[in-house]
């Protein structure tokens, strides 16, 4: 069976929470609602839009939820096209990627993103062709439900006893304990180690250089 490393993308590979923030506040304005507050809506970074929207406005109804995520999405990508959307990679992530692939494990990514956001930001760093799997809130339940997981598996020849997810928050360790999965987390994204580890983390990464030595470390 092959290895393959699936990462998340916010908050694990760029740190977009500026962006997400910013578009969150403006998402919930347009509704005639106030923001949520930056730290609530850290707390959901990682969740597909609608499952976030309803943990944020969890008095609304659900045509409150999904008006709340197209106005999210459109607040988005207005700072995108304006060109004040802030997605940098984390350093030490490209030379994590460049190093795995390297030695021979298959790429792969899980997120609570569009089809559209993910392919942007792994073509504006150039790492679209390093991912051989790419799975998006566009085809899935929200984490932490391991149907992205098993997707990436199926795709890459890779079972659960040769795939690690690495993500920084409590979904992401959840999901990959669903699955079957290692999980990885790491501590430069949006919830703390405590918050992984209750999650089921193996193990909790300080940067992105400590990856390869984990993921070959692992039985």
């Amino acid at each position: 069976m092959n290895r393959l490393a699936v990462f998340d993308c916010d908050g694990t590979l760029v740190d977009s929470q500026a962006t997400i923030c910013v578009a969150m506040a403006r998402g919930f304005a347009a509704c005639g609602l106030p923001g949520p507050g930056d730290a609530a809506t850290r707390g959901i970074i990682g969740l597909s839009l609608t499952e976030a929207m309803a943990m944020l406005h969890p008095q609304g109804s659900a045509a409150q939820h999904d008006a709340l995520t197209e106005a999210y999405k459109s607040a988005f990508f207005e700072l995108r096209t304006a060109g004040l959307a802030e997605e940098p990679l984390y350093d030490g992530i490209a030379e994590a990627v460049a190093g795995l692939d390297e030695r021979g494990w298959l790429l792969g990514v899980a997120t609570g993103k569009s089809d559209r956001g993910l392919k942007h930001i792994l073509e504006h760093h150039g790492l679209h062709p390093k991912f051989v799997t790419l799975q998006t809130a566009d085809r899935h339940p929200s984490k932490p439900h391991p149907s992205m997981l098993e997707q990436a598996m199926a795709e890459a020849g890779a079972s659960p006893g040769t795939t690690a997810m690495i993500g920084d928050t409590s979904f992401d360790m959840i999901m990959a304990r669903a699955a079957g999965c290692a999980a990885i987390g790491v501590a430069w994204g949006y919830h703390d180690a405590q918050e992984l580890l209750d999650g089921g983390a193996d193990v909790v990464a300080d940067h992105p250089s400590a990856l390869i030595a984990i993921l070959e470390a692992l039985p």
